[in-house]
């Protein structure tokens, strides 16, 4: 049987729009953290094959779920990630309910309202910034604004990749009701250019995201850690920068992606702001914890 890991794209935590494990976060978590995005990288990637039938899919990302509780070694991400989270006594929560987003990109492809894809981002994102504050011994107060902050990412790379998801996998996270209200079709998608229509469905999307990541504006002072305070501004930064270009680009034909020059001005300037605001000693309240 093929495993897992020989379905990887050839992705790693070096190609995503956000810092993992970068050098801010003190090395004590780094293996952690990386062991995580491992697993979660080998289950998107199993979820996004192009050669497996959903059958398939669905069958090794339940047994990714079966060796991460213990049933089996066969699988070397599910197996490291378990003795990762065993040897700082952590449960498996986070993975599980991220396995949850990529069992629903094998059987959805298509979401009806903005609520349901904030619905999807709740286990496809969400426990991505839970699990790095659990790692850090952070306030579950703290889940509110980092909550936003991921689904803001979220639907950030789900505008930046409309166009591929459509072509690739004939997956649309673009809400039903919000292509309808523009008078944009799904099948615009497929188009070298974005319509009217469709740009104004775009950019009315990045507006709604753009008002996630205000929500999350708190966040790197809800946080107690310092290094990832730092991590969290500067994830922030580029997070920013990207829903800036998707408020006027056309991801269709448009570059809505950092460039490296990008990448390091954005980091510069999130770590030095957030640096002045510690040195300050400005705080920003901390919203309710969620219920979830």
């Amino acid at each position: 049987m093929t495993t897992a890991s020989e379905l990887r794209s050839g992705k790693t935590h070096k190609d995503e729009n956000f810092p993992v494990a970068s050098w801010i976060i003190h090395p004590r978590h780094r293996a952690l953290i990386l062991s995580f995005y491992n697993f979660v990288r080998t289950a998107d990637d199993i979820a996004d094959h192009a050669e497996l039938s959903d059958q398939a899919k669905l069958g090794y990302l339940d047994l990714m779920e079966a060796e991460l509780l213990g049933q089996g070694d066969s699988q070397k991400e599910a197996v490291d990630l378990r003795r990762a989270l065993a040897a700082r006594a952590m449960p498996p929560r986070h993975a599980l309910d991220v396995l949850t987003a990529f069992r629903m990109d094998v059987t959805k492809s298509r979401y009806e309202t903005w609520d349901e894809v904030i619905h999807y981002c709740r286990y496809s994102a969400m426990p991505v910034g839970r699990f790095m504050l659990d790692v850090h011994g952070e306030s579950r107060a703290t889940w509110a604004a980092s909550d936003a902050l991921c689904a803001g990412l979220q639907i950030n790379n789900h505008l930046q990749d409309c166009g591929k998801d459509y072509r690739a996998l004939n997956r649309v996270y673009l809400p039903r009701d919000a292509l309808a209200e523009a008078g944009a079709t799904v099948e615009q998608l497929a188009q070298p250019h974005a319509s009217a229509a469709l740009l104004k469905c775009l950019h009315a999307l990045a507006l709604r995201t753009e008002t996630l990541l205000d929500e999350a504006r708190s966040l790197s002072a809800e946080i107690k850690d310092v290094r990832l305070g730092l991590e969290v501004a500067v994830i922030q930064a580029f997070a920013d920068k990207i829903v800036g270009m998707l408020k006027v680009r056309d991801p269709l034909c448009d570059n809505v992606h950092l460039k490296p020059l990008d990448l390091a001005l954005s980091s510069a300037g999130g770590i030095s702001a957030e640096l002045i605001r510690r040195t300050l000693g400005r705080r920003a309240a901390a919203k309710p914890a969620p219920r979830a």
